[in-house]
């Protein structure tokens, strides 16, 4: 029951000397498409319609609350990024 809560140190997490440390190769216009890829999906294409017969013009509207969430989002995991800059910042964080 003790290992449930365990915490590493982040320095054993965080090892930027390590021979087989994953070289970053995606560049910003990657980023971004694979963002826009994960955020957008199939839903937009089939829920507009759905949404332009009940809401009419002010779907508009609904889509750029959408928008300002997913940079908000995007803006969260991007300082998630920064503060553990190792493969698997997410699990990496919730870990350390």
């Amino acid at each position: 029951m003790s290992g449930l809560f365990r915490r590493k140190p982040i320095d054993v997490l965080i090892d930027h000397t390590a021979p087989d440390r994953l070289r970053p190769s995606l560049s910003a216009w990657h980023l971004v498409l694979l963002g826009v890829g994960a955020i957008v999906g199939t839903g937009i294409y089939t829920l507009i319609g759905v949404g332009a017969e009940r809401a009419g013009p002010a779907v508009m509207v609904s889509f750029v609350v959408a928008g300002l969430v997913c940079a908000f989002a995007a803006l969260a995991y991007a300082e998630l990024a920064t503060m553990m800059p190792a493969s698997g910042s997410a699990y990496t964080y919730a870990y350390a």
